[in-house]
């Protein structure tokens, strides 16, 4: 199915007061969700969004993202995927379609609230003058099957 017609779908079960399971796809969220192995539930948005939260934003017309919120500026929010080295997106707030509310993965699902996410999250964005070689490393890992 094409994605902007399914994320279409997505957009209006969330508006329509209903939660969905997403599987991931691309590696733009690396590496809290991996493409093809994870899955994230999405809910509606509530009025109160903050930094850190995982949200699926449609950019342009059919154009979606399952990015990070990293700054609330009025109306203005910008996002970032966790495995992007630079380079942001910005959207309204009337943008946001969902909000990550729990992430599945194949041995286990956790809350996007959880005190997991609480440290991993905040860390991982300071992290950001090293991330490449994290990520180099993680790649590394998952090729020779450790993560």
């Amino acid at each position: 199915m094409n994605n902007a017609v399914l994320l279409g779908a997505v957009k209006e079960a969330l508006q329509g007061g209903h939660s969905c399971t997403l599987n991931v796809r691309g590696y733009s969220m690396r590496p809290f969700l991996e493409d093809r192995r994870d899955s994230v539930v999405l809910s509606p948005v509530s009025n109160t969004l903050h930094e850190g939260d995982a949200v699926l934003a449609e950019l342009t017309p059919d154009h979606y993202v399952l990015h990070r919120i990293i700054g609330i500026d009025a109306e203005r929010i910008t996002l970032m995927g966790d495995g992007n080295l630079r380079g942001t997106e910005q959207c309204r707030k009337q943008d946001i379609c969902g909000i990550v509310t729990r992430y599945i993965h194949p041995r286990c699902s956790f809350r996007a609230d959880s005190r997991m996410m609480h440290w991993a999250v905040p860390l991982w964005r300071k992290l950001l003058p090293i991330r490449r070689y994290l990520l180099i490393l993680y790649r590394i890992a998952r090729k020779i099957r450790l993560l």
